[in-house]
């Protein structure tokens, strides 16, 4: 259902290099790169995510209530991908664990303050 999403970055070369990293732990990698957006997914054609410098080139904000899900495949990949990012200058927005009987999380803001969460679904309890 979703094509793409993009966030926004003050600074590229370092947004990059951090989700270049984190998203190795899932199998992500640049499936496209332009001069000013950098596209992020598994496979042609799948979902992705861009970071990219604003069209406008105007300040970089993040939206309210606007954050990014990233599939950990399991509770211990939500964990690996948290910590991942916390090791690449990420800041906590929520320790790994249990929220609801189905749904397993962790979030993080990237250097930039965008927000995204990690997560698994689990069996309802």
């Amino acid at each position: 259902m979703i094509g793409y999403t993009t966030i926004g970055s003050t600074d590229l070369d370092k947004a990059v290099s951090f989700y270049d990293e984190l998203l190795a732990l899932v199998g992500g990698k640049q499936l496209m790169a332009l001069d000013r957006i950098k596209f992020y997914g598994t496979d042609a054609g799948g979902a992705m995510l861009a970071v990219c410098i604003p069209a406008d080139e105007g300040s970089q904000s993040c939206g309210n209530g606007q954050m990014i899900a990233i599939p950990g495949g399991s509770p211990e990949g939500a964990d690996a991908l948290y910590h991942k990012a916390i090791s690449l200058g990420a800041t906590d927005a929520g320790a790994p664990g249990q929220r609801f009987p189905f749904f397993y999380g962790a979030y993080v803001y990237d250097l930039d303050g965008n927000k995204l969460c990690f997560y698994h679904m689990t069996p309802d309890a």
